[in-house]
């Protein structure tokens, strides 16, 4: 025996063939903990989408989903950007939330995509898309300057039952790598839950919005019944449906004559370039609203095609709404909203009630015009019943006491009492007189059906003006502005009224209105004040020197004043013994 000791596993000292099982036991142990660790990694991934699910479903804010959607796709794949596409009507992108882009970055790379090139290929044909190199692509259309550099791409679309919703981009893997089929089954799997949470969003979104708009619906109906004045409730109707929508700009047009609309409100945006405009069905936003009988919607209000008419008024402004507001299949008005570029088109859940509440604001102000017309009724015949009372009553009264006092001169012998008297009868028939020239302006509605009467034409001239200014205006009338008023003076009073009123709807803002038309002594006064913004110093206003030109050519003056409370105080004041003066 030569000493040598060999060992039962058949191991020696140095290198033979019982080496090889040693090796292949590493081996097996390695791969063993490659596939611990492959095991332990996708439990890990599965961890992170179940957590990843569990946050996107319990938002219920439809932008907060959206941006949750966009950041747990970003941490499953391990992507350095991310990006989630909203899909709008037009099947172009309407929102597009990217992630781990700066805000600088954004900034440089400019608009929303119009989802055109590659990022378009997943609106063209939606089915999850993996590519190593992007740019290699047939669809590839290049990076848009100042964009970050990207080389692989996964993408997948949202489906919200059996609809397309949008589309997830991922672009990036760190490190270098590829993305891989575990990472598109990852990736679709959160897509799948995704789609509910933005359904569930959208869902909750339309309940709040309903809720809010019927909330909206019963403040409006409270004030017009409540007999709130009516331009202010057209106005809490533009502030409700902006605050709402979240607009930059509100505006509500009433009809006027046969084809035509004005601009009654107008708040926000450049308000002041919309509020008082006349505008025809053709050509404009309200009239297309009133064409269509439905709510219409336009993506770039400033270009839109079907706006033709009225001077240059949209800069600036980008999405834009509008409703017919509709009771008895008749127009009463129009809601119109818009907002500044770049911010989102409204959206459907938005938009959806706002029709129900245009048309229970026109039945709500129906409502109060008839109950208008009916307290209207009740004051007319009231006016009727005091005319009575004072020519059956005061009148005869008077006329009584005068014969009496009359007869009674003949008795009294001191000069200055018999003076007395007679001025006494006198002061008695100017009275008579006075009454029955009110008894003619309270029965002016029967009598004096061809409107000649100054009280009738300046009450004419009031009531014609309440559908532009919102509101009809305070009206004090004094003397005998039927008798003593001669015609040419009559005329021109009524044509500088109607002006002075035309001035106030169009350029003062005014909320209240008073006028007064009066005769003292040997002049005739007509005032017209309101509590609007006042004229601007150094304006120069051609219709101002026509009233002026006016009150010259029959011997009398118009005078400009500013109220202790703002506005604009007018008073147009002639002599009546010079109304036959001419130029």
């Amino acid at each position: 025996m030569s000493g040598t000791v060999h060992h039962a596993d058949g191991e020696g000292p140095g290198p033979g063939p019982g080496h090889l099982p040693r090796m292949q036991l590493d081996d097996l142990l390695e791969e063993l903990q490659v596939r611990i660790d492959a095991v332990r990694g996708t439990r890990d991934r599965m961890h992170g989408l179940l957590d990843a699910v569990l946050s996107v479903g319990r938002e219920l804010e439809l932008s907060q989903v959206l941006h949750r959607i966009t950041e747990a796709a970003v941490l499953l794949v391990d992507a350095e950007y991310g990006a989630l596409g909203v899909l709008g009507e037009n099947g172009n992108f309407s929102q597009f939330i990217p992630v781990g882009v700066t805000e600088q970055q954004a900034e440089a790379i400019g608009a929303l995509p119009a989802g055109h090139g590659l990022l378009g290929e997943l609106i063209r044909n939606p089915a999850p898309l993996r590519l190593p190199e992007l740019s290699r692509h047939p669809s590839s259309e290049g990076l848009p300057p100042d964009h970050p550099p990207m080389r692989s791409l996964l993408a997948v679309p949202i489906r919200v039952r059996d609809e397309v919703f949008g589309n997830l981009y991922l672009a990036e893997k760190r490190e270098g790598k590829e993305f891989d089929s575990e990472d598109e089954t990852v990736l679709s799997t959160l897509a799948a839950s995704a789609g509910v949470a933005v359904e569930n969003a959208r869902l909750y979104e339309e309940a709040r919005y309903r809720q809010r708009w019927m909330e909206a619906n019963a403040e409006v109906t409270r004030a017009l019944l409540s007999g709130v004045e009516e331009r202010r409730v057209l106005g809490l109707i533009v502030e409700l449906a902006r605050t709402i929508l979240t607009a930059d700009l509100g505006a509500l047009a009433l009809p006027e004559g046969g084809d035509s609309f004005r601009v009654a409100v107008a708040a926000g945006t450049d308000a002041e370039h919309h509020r008082g405009l006349l505008l025809p069905r053709e050509g404009s936003f309200v009239g297309a609203a009133v064409k269509a009988g439905e709510v219409i919607t336009s993506a770039d209000v400033e270009h839109d095609p079907r706006i033709r008419a009225g001077p240059p008024r949209w800069a600036g402004l980008g999405p834009a709404v509008a409703v017919p507001m509709i009771a008895d299949d008749m127009p009463r008005g129009v809601l119109l909203l818009a907002r500044a570029k770049p911010r989102q088109p409204f959206a459907e859940p938005q938009i959806a009630p706002l029709s129900a509440f245009a048309g229970q604001a026109a039945v709500a102000m129906e409502l109060a015009e008839r109950r208008r017309d009916a307290e209207q009724i009740t004051l007319l015949e009231e006016r009727d019943r005091i005319a009575r009372d004072l020519h059956d009553l005061a009148i005869q009264r008077l006329f009584a006491t005068g014969m009496t006092l009359q007869s009674a001169t003949r008795f009294v012998d001191h000069p200055k009492a018999r003076e007395r008297l007679v001025r006494a009868v006198d002061d008695l028939d100017a009275t008579i007189k006075i009454i029955r020239s009110t008894i003619f302006g309270l029965r002016a509605h029967d009598n004096d059906s061809d409107g000649d009467g100054l009280r009738s034409r300046v009450t004419q001239a009031v009531q014609d003006v309440a559908s532009a200014l919102g509101f009809t205006p305070a009206l004090r009338m004094g003397g005998l502005l039927d008798t003593d008023v001669p015609a040419p003076v009559a005329d021109e009073a009524v044509a500088v009224l109607r002006e002075a009123l035309s001035n106030v709807a169009r350029h003062a803002g005014a909320s209240s209105v008073e006028v007064a038309a009066e005769t003292e002594g040997e002049a005739f006064t007509l005032s017209v004040v309101d509590d609007g913004c006042g004229i601007p110093e150094g304006s120069h206003h051609s219709g101002l020197q026509n009233l002026s030109e006016r009150a010259e050519r029959l011997g009398g003056e118009l005078r400009l004043v500013t109220p202790s409370g703002g506005g604009t105080g007018l008073t147009w004041r002639v002599p009546l013994n010079g109304a036959g003066a001419g130029p």
